[in-house]
């Protein structure tokens, strides 16, 4: 009976294994991370990665989850091998084992969700070198960080939500238009009706 009490808390105490949650990275994340293990227990992105919004912290598990095709919540180098194939710039073996080290913070030579989301937070530093496979990764990855950080991100954001804006005031500019030709058109018809009638008056 013992035994049985004191499995959860062994397993707690080192993060989950294969099994329970095949949800998300985020999900998973029980204790992940943390350099030593212990202090933290529940990684949670939207309250650490603070700089990211909650969409494109979604992209970023999104592509993770694209990505870790065993599906254990880890990219390994294998797994990062065909990411970097797939994103069209293919790297060393080196070359990758150096881009997990640089972001590997529990040195288990694989990236967790965490770790993957340090690549990106580094990207919005400009802490990446500009011929590094993380940098290349993150560029490719097609969820838009800017070097500017929290700033150009949110940068990003205004200049999308302003080329939709344009878009809507010129549909609202020419429906406007529309609406005066029509409006104008009715007031020639209605003039043409009352000169008419005025004249049909004169001649009675």
């Amino acid at each position: 009976m013992a035994a049985a009490a004191e499995e959860p808390e062994g397993r707690r105490g080192r993060g989950p294994r294969p099994g329970p949650a095949p949800g998300s990275p985020a999900g998973r994340a029980v204790g992940e991370g943390s350099p030593g293990g212990g202090g933290r227990r529940v990684f949670s992105p939207a309250g650490e990665f603070r700089e990211f919004s909650r969409r494109q912290l979604r992209d970023m598990e999104r592509l993770f989850r694209q990505y870790d095709a065993g599906k254990d919540g880890f990219i390994d180098l294998m797994e990062l091998k065909l990411m970097m194939e797939k994103l069209g710039a293919p790297q060393t073996h080196l070359g990758l084992k150096n881009m997990i080290k640089e972001v590997d913070e529990d040195l288990d030579s694989k990236l967790s969700f965490r770790e993957f989301l340090l690549i990106f937070r580094k990207a919005a530093a400009g802490e990446l070198q500009e011929d590094s496979g993380l940098h290349a990764l993150a560029r490719l990855s097609e969820i838009d960080v800017s070097t500017e950080g929290v700033k150009g991100a949110k940068n990003f954001f205004e200049a999308k939500a302003q080329a939709i804006n344009e878009a809507s005031r010129f549909e609202e500019e020419i429906k406007a238009e529309q609406e005066e030709k029509k409006k104008q058109a009715e007031e020639l018809k209605q003039r043409k009706a009352a000169f008419k009638e005025l004249q049909s008056n004169f001649t009675q």
